[in-house]
């Protein structure tokens, strides 16, 4: 009776699913290897090998083809003693594509890439399309990989209490704050810890000539009209990310104390001249620029940011002010006040569908997701064959052969859009040569883990229909007024009276359908 009256509900979402996804009915873009399905190359044992099918993006074209990919396949098959039947879609059609197979129930494959938690996904999942993989993905015996994944970032992929999605990992402490070092050595500044340090920093890089060049043509911190910047500063007052739980409740963290703080400091910097006043109309493509060109000392944002602006000094001969004869440099900051924000963890997921239509068929899913994500497999699909794709060189080090050559990669590059990458981003066994640059950045990235502030409500957020339908325009108001409030466009009155409309728009309602599900949790 259970599983009839999920497929009643699966049936009555497909329908709607199907008018939802008709105008994508045009063109069916997905291809299964280009139109020939993947054959293993006959092996002993293979008969009784578990078939499963997937579906995933396809960024190369032409995907898994040409010398060595049969090779590549094979190896793969082998590996994970699973054969697959791939269907790759190319990225630019695949959201189409995603509609008309959710709505096509007798002909979904078992495994799905999913770019984003969308409204038509959460509604899938609520139809009974998808495995609750609580049930089975933290059997550390079976799946060692995938049984380590993180805990907060599982929790955006929950709906209704089940965990539908494996996350394709990506740097969780990637935010952070990058510095001109070379500034702050010839004014004798120290590493920034805590707020007022960094303030300080900004200060002096605006009002003491750290290029020492006598004029008055520095500023603190570089800024562009994208914010992302503030939610970052945000959080070193412990503001939160996007959501706080505060007595039991989640709260929009407009509604803390510690934004109005937050957004007071931020304003200060503005009045004090530490950035440039207009800031809020620059483009953000060239907001690098500003430090590349030693106008401003600071870049808050991805750290990798900061890491590409000191690539730039080294391989530009950029002159450090404290010694002509070496580049400038950077330092990267991973957090302030021990706290900085935490990404979202993941850059879309996998699910399995009911077309994994028994236990054993879900577990030759997870058998050959968890399998690709040892370093074997992760090596295979970032890199090749050994001693065709690539090889160990004298420095020990992993030497790329077709680094530069797109057609030979297309040969295994396609099967790095199977992976997950839980628990390890890059393999293990082998690694590339690094910079001095590359390594800081990774460590900090590392170290940033244990201090990542999460968003206690982004499981619930996606199960909000106000906030499925009003939810980008809810949040554009709140950056615009914390825009206009710290350029003094509007004061601490017109802040809150744009609260007041935030709640009037919709926020009410989200605040009490995140609440009700947090509750009933």
């Amino acid at each position: 009776m259970k599983r009839r009256s999920v497929k009643k509900a699966l049936a009555l979402f497909l329908v709607t699913a199907m008018a939802a996804g008709s105008l994508a009915g045009c063109g069916n873009t997905s291809s299964n290897n280009g139109g020939k399905e993947t054959n293993t190359p006959g092996t002993e044992g293979a008969a009784e090998r578990p078939t499963i099918s997937m579906m995933t993006f396809d960024f190369e074209g032409s995907p898994v083809s040409g010398e060595h990919s049969e090779d590549v396949i094979k190896k793969m098959e082998d590996y994970t003693n699973t054969k697959v039947n791939f269907s790759w879609v190319p990225s630019d059609n695949y959201e189409d594509k995603l509609s008309l197979t959710l709505a096509s129930a007798n002909d979904m494959p078992m495994i799905i890439a999913v770019g984003n938690m969308t409204a038509a996904i959460t509604g899938a999942a609520e139809a009974g399309a998808f495995w609750d993989l609580n049930e089975f993905m933290f059997d550390a015996e079976k799946y060692p990989n995938l049984s380590q994944a993180n805990e907060n970032v599982n929790k955006s992929l929950t709906v209704n209490g089940q965990l539908i999605g494996i996350y394709r990992a990506r740097d969780i402490g990637r935010n952070g704050m990058g510095y001109r070092a070379d500034w702050a050595e010839k004014l004798g500044l120290e590493e920034p810890k805590t707020i007022e340090d960094v303030y300080n920093m900004m200060y002096a890089f605006t009002y003491n000539d750290p290029d020492g060049n006598g004029k008055n043509d520095t500023y603190g911190l570089a800024l562009s009209k994208y914010t992302g910047p503030f939610d970052i500063i945000q959080t070193w007052f412990g503001v939160g990310n996007g959501w706080v739980e505060q007595d039991g409740k989640l709260v929009p963290v407009h509604q803390t104390e510690e934004y109005l703080e937050a957004a007071k400091w931020l304003k200060k910097m503005y009045d004090d001249g530490l950035v440039y006043k207009d800031w809020a109309v620059r483009d953000t493509a060239t907001w690098q620029d500003s430090v590349k060109n030693g106008e401003c000392g600071m870049f808050i944002d991805v750290l990798d940011g900061s890491r590409r602006i000191w690539d730039y000094f080294v391989n530009n001969n950029v002159p450090s002010v404290v010694d002509a004869s070496q580049p400038a440099s950077m330092n990267l900051v991973g957090s302030i006040n021990n706290r900085t924000l935490a990404t979202s963890g993941y850059n879309g997921f996998f699910v399995i569908t009911k077309a994994a239509d028994t236990e054993e068929k879900v577990a030759a899913c997870l058998n050959y997701l968890d399998k690709m994500c040892d370093d074997d497999m992760m090596i295979l699909s970032s890199y090749g064959l050994e001693g065709i794709h690539w090889e160990i060189g004298e420095d020990g080090n992993l030497v790329d052969l077709d680094a530069e050559d797109a057609v030979a990669s297309k040969a295994y590059a396609a099967l790095n859009q199977t992976v997950a990458s839980i628990p390890n981003m890059k393999p293990t066994k082998v690694s590339i040569a690094k910079t001095e640059r590359n390594i800081l950045e990774e460590a900090v990235k590392q170290a940033n883990i244990d201090k990542a502030v999460f968003n206690p409500a982004s499981a619930y957020l996606v199960n909000s229909a106000t906030y499925s339908l009003s939810g980008a325009t809810l949040d554009q108001l709140l950056m615009d007024t914390r825009t206009q409030f710290i350029c003094g466009e509007i004061d601490e009155a017109g802040l809150k009276k744009a609260w007041q409309q935030w709640l009037d728009l919709g926020g009410a309602s989200v605040i009490e359908e995140v609440n009700a599900q947090y509750t009933a949790n």
